[in-house]
């Protein structure tokens, strides 16, 4: 099932952290766990965390995911746990949005909700960061879109078309892995050779479509001016989108699913329940 957000109608901030009712099964979080940092935001009070993904901070830094996967589901638990137990009103059921690399799959998702679990949501809801990123962006979803997303250990080119994933690359390759300024030139020719392939291997006009647009460009990636500017040389027209674009389009898709019917008759969650959003 496909959850679709409601439209924007401005970029108040009354609209963005609009409060949601106080009530017990009303509790909303959003959860952007990337290799590097992790982002939460919670409803009514917009995004309360942006920290580096470490289990035990100082000295003895153990980081629970890398590369674009959770390596460790446990650490991410006890990392949940202490960065956002003590935040949760009392005696919550939460909804839980988390985004997810698009080519994990199955596995990430289950982790995923296995490593929530940890702060007793009522529903776990899944939707892949590229989407949240296009969502975040006010990106014109009925026409083809590129989504390169460079993080810190990895980057993703995602093809969506009409709002859904249609082709996905990615690369164990990010921007921990530039050692200079200049020397962005791997992450450009990764993400150019991902893209050559879509094109070779599309028989339709959706990728040739999508490119003749542009890309939207996010994550870590977005805020390097030497990677923006030799992608631009490669995708005509990049446009950067903020780093903190996949939280925030978890919370547009958190608000959206606090009013849907399946989610306000689901059960208190065990593995794999609760509806998912691709």
């Amino acid at each position: 099932m496909t959850l679709v957000p409601r439209p924007r109608t401005g970029p108040s901030s009354s609209h963005r952290h609009r409060p949601w009712p106080l009530c017990r099964q009303c509790c909303g979080l959003a959860l952007d766990m990337g290799s590097a940092r992790t982002r939460a935001w919670i409803a009514g009070r917009g995004m309360i965390l942006d920290v580096p993904t470490i289990t035990f901070p100082g000295a003895g830094a153990v980081y629970p995911i890398q590369r674009g996967a959770i390596v460790d589901v446990p650490g991410t638990s006890r990392m949940l746990d202490r960065l956002l137990g003590h935040r949760l009103p009392r005696l919550t059921r939460p909804l839980v949005v988390v985004t997810t690399p698009v080519l994990d799959g199955p596995t990430y998702r289950e982790q995923a909700r296995t490593a929530v679990e940890v702060l007793r949501p009522r529903t776990v809801l899944t939707v892949p960061t590229a989407r949240a990123i296009a969502l975040a962006a006010d990106a014109d979803l009925s026409r083809p879109l590129l989504v390169v997303d460079i993080g810190a250990h990895l980057t993703e080119v995602v093809l969506l078309s009409e709002g859904m994933v249609f082709d996905a690359r990615r690369t164990a390759v990010g921007t921990t892995d530039i050692s200079a300024p200049g020397t962005s030139a791997e992450v450009v020719e990764a993400v150019t050779t991902m893209i050559t392939s879509m094109l070779r291997q599309d028989r339709t006009s959706v990728t040739a479509d999508a490119l003749c647009r542009g890309a939207l460009l996010a994550g870590g990636g977005a805020l390097r001016p030497d990677l923006t500017y030799r992608l631009t040389g490669s995708l005509h027209a990049p446009v950067p989108a903020p780093h903190t674009a996949a939280i925030r389009g978890a919370a547009q898709i958190l608000r959206s699913a606090h009013a849907h019917p399946s989610v306000r008759s689901a059960h208190p969650p065990g593995r794999g329940t609760g509806p998912h959003s691709h």
